[in-house]
């Protein structure tokens, strides 16, 4: 992170596959996850960075990049 590098972990993509498929399954059930929700939100817009291949951590680029905003 110090690096603003986030090529070494599990995929943005990847996570925001298994929260939709969590947020997928709450509903069936009649449940609210709305910190899931709201993480899965934070990871679409690291994707709209063009952040869908880099490593979870990089919410941190998104924090910083709302903070120059």
């Amino acid at each position: 992170m110090a690096e603003d590098r986030y090529d070494f972990g599990f995929a943005v993509d990847w996570m925001r596959k298994d929260l939709g498929i969590a947020l997928d399954e709450a509903r069936g059930n009649g449940a609210h996850l709305a910190l899931t929700a709201l993480v899965d939100q934070f990871y679409s817009e690291v994707q709209a960075m063009g952040g869908s291949r880099w490593d979870t951590s990089s919410l941190h680029a998104r924090l910083e990049a709302r903070r120059k905003t």
